[in-house]
């Protein structure tokens, strides 16, 4: 049964994994503006892995969207509630460039990155009409596997 033995990187490769994400940052987002759309909605999806963050207009139809893998973030660090921000961040610019003013927010998921993503969302001077979350919930919906005996 040996030693199990973890990874660590040294400083340097963190500095160089920092320096990959804050410049996937600084890039402006590429948004095709077809029409101004004055308001909104953001989806919020937040699973335990990633936190993925689109932007319609008010029908439904997806203008731009952003995860925080597409961002540069990899593995467990997809998951961190600073990812979420950053994330949240980069939805803010993109809306900001289309003139989106007024935007309702609907969050999906069960993730670290919900709350995270909706404070950085206020405090980017989006103006946030409602928040609503549509998680989905089963109402004694499939049956559950049978209990596992060891």
């Amino acid at each position: 049964m040996g030693k199990k033995r973890i990874i660590k990187k040294s400083p340097e490769e963190l500095l160089k994994e920092r320096e990959k994400i804050e410049a996937k940052l600084k890039k402006e987002p590429k948004v095709k503006v077809s029409k101004k759309v004055r308001e909104g909605r953001i989806y919020i999806n937040s699973t335990y892995n990633n936190t993925i963050i689109s932007l319609t207009d008010p029908v439904g139809n997806v203008i731009t969207t952003s995860s925080a893998g597409k961002i540069g973030f990899k593995g467990t660090k997809k998951a961190t509630p600073f990812a979420a921000s950053q994330v949240a961040t980069k939805i803010c610019e993109s809306a900001k460039k289309l003139g989106v003013e007024k935007v309702r927010v609907f969050v999906k998921g069960i993730g670290s990155g919900r709350d995270s993503a909706l404070r950085s969302l206020a405090a980017h001077g989006l103006d946030i009409v409602s928040i609503k979350d549509i998680t989905p919930i089963p109402h004694n919906g499939c049956r559950p596997p049978k209990v596992r005996r060891v």
